[in-house]
């Protein structure tokens, strides 16, 4: 979906998330999680996944200052391709179980990478 080795997104809770212009259009996923994107020039904007309806998966290049943003943790590494590294924390073959989230959470908000 990104014509990249990467696909990179920045979690952040759906309760501080707001679309403040335009109206983003579901892309050529139609799956139960939502890939949104601007309906003009397709970029891919944010995801609402799946059974995880707290988060918003905002693309980290819609932020006004990426500058400070770094991984700090990497999913679906059995897609990915093996010279393709992130630097982060943690690494997932695949998507990492809902019981490992809330660990992650709290590791991030004490040390993670902030604004």
């Amino acid at each position: 979906m990104t014509a990249s080795a990467y696909s990179l997104s920045i979690a952040i809770p759906a309760a501080g998330f707001e679309v403040l212009s335009g109206e983003p259009a579901i892309g050529g996923l139609h799956g139960a999680s939502r890939h949104y994107h601007c309906p003009h020039c397709k970029s891919w904007l944010f995801t609402r996944p799946e059974g995880m309806d707290e988060f918003v998966n905002l693309r980290a290049t819609m932020l006004d200052d990426c500058a400070w943003f770094a991984p700090f943790a990497e999913t679906s590494r059995e897609e990915g391709f093996q010279w393709a590294t992130t630097g982060a924390r943690h690494s997932y073959s695949g998507m990492p179980s809902p019981d490992v989230y809330p660990t992650l959470i709290a590791e991030f908000a004490r040390s993670g990478i902030h604004p």
